[in-house]
């Protein structure tokens, strides 16, 4: 598996899953070494196998980060409708999810760029409550480096969704 040659499909299964649950799960570890796992809605891939997010009020993560900057990051597709014509076709109509694995670096101001991104995504949103408490005041991202990909795969189902290899 080579991250940088199958790059455009990792990030797009990535982005269909987070956009079918609003979140990515960003796995890192803790100080005495147990693992840690936060969802997180603010991630963006670029697209030469980076991608940051903005490090809002997890404290965890960012203190497990600033410790031991290796993480994990899993989006997997939960849509019900993906799921339930893949179940009624006998093999999923696309990948279901990947896991990204890399480097994440330290706290730094958005750019406006980034920031545009982020009011874009939960705009639909702002109108409620609980979205404007959550998904506001975003100020600061971490860059990610990634390394290389493993996709979520079952035993049936996938054949030829991705390379041999993998």
């Amino acid at each position: 598996m080579n991250i940088k040659d199958d790059w455009k499909k990792v990030k797009s299964v990535l982005e269909q899953g987070q956009a079918s649950t609003v979140y990515c799960s960003i796995a890192t570890v803790n100080p005495d070494g147990t693992p840690h796992i936060t969802p997180v809605g603010t991630v963006f891939l670029r697209n030469d196998q980076s991608g940051y997010f903005f490090d809002h009020y997890a404290e965890a993560l960012g203190k497990n980060i600033d410790q031991n900057p290796n993480v994990c990051i899993m989006a997997v597709n939960a849509g019900r409708f993906f799921w339930l014509r893949s179940l009624l076709k006998g093999r999923f109509v696309a990948p279901p999810g990947v896991r990204l694995y890399g480097k994440v670096g330290r706290m730094r101001e958005a750019t406006p760029e980034e920031i545009e991104k982020i009011e874009k995504r939960v705009k639909p949103s702002q109108w409620m409550k609980g979205a404007r408490l959550l998904w506001s005041d975003f100020t600061h991202v971490r860059d990610i480096e990634f390394t290389h990909y493993k996709p979520i795969t079952y035993p049936v189902m996938m054949d030829g969704m991705w390379p041999e290899h993998a």
